[in-house]
């Protein structure tokens, strides 16, 4: 590692750390040369696989992109920074982990809803109605519906509050 201060290739690592949750090591250094102290920060670089649209174009995988359209979703909605971030990272998990190099749009926005649903039903519904571009009004109320199914517990009373005058 070069010194920021001297140019000198001879540092040496003073204290490491884990940073991020253990997804990034932090490191003190040391310059041989002109002994002033400076960090360093060591991410994984994860080889992001493509995304095949539905027109059949292909694009990087954008992790800004799937952040922007969680926290658009969750708009004025009581769910904090640290909830999406874990979605946007088990999401991220779930594409990279596999190794594939290529994986259709559709298995990202069902992710998506798949984290939605879990964090917030009324983000869940507000990104389905776009996703799934419902066209009128039956298919809209049959998502809810759905919705409603998998939230029930097996004693049949319903779990989340937007439903508090459905099934009792």
């Amino acid at each position: 590692m070069r010194c920021p201060y001297c140019a000198s290739e001879d540092t040496r690592v003073i204290d490491s750390r884990l940073g991020d949750g253990g997804e990034s090591v932090r490191r003190r250094r040391e310059c041989v040369g002109c002994e002033e102290r400076f960090t360093t920060s060591e991410h994984i670089v994860l080889q992001l696989p493509q995304v095949i649209k539905s027109s059949g174009l292909r694009e990087r995988f954008d992790e800004e992109k799937l952040r922007r359209g969680l926290a658009r979703a969750l708009e004025k909605r009581p769910v904090d920074v640290e909830s999406v971030e874990g979605a946007v990272n088990r999401i991220m998990r779930q594409f990279t982990h596999k190794g594939e190099r290529e994986i259709p749009a559709k298995r990202i926005g069902e992710a998506v809803m798949d984290e939605l649903r879990m964090m917030d039903e009324v983000a869940y519904v507000r990104f389905a109605s776009v996703y799934r571009s419902f066209q009128d009004l039956e298919e809209f109320s049959d998502e809810v519906e759905k919705l409603r199914d998998s939230l029930t517990d097996r004693t049949g009373k319903v779990q989340l509050s937007l439903f508090a005058g459905g099934k009792e």
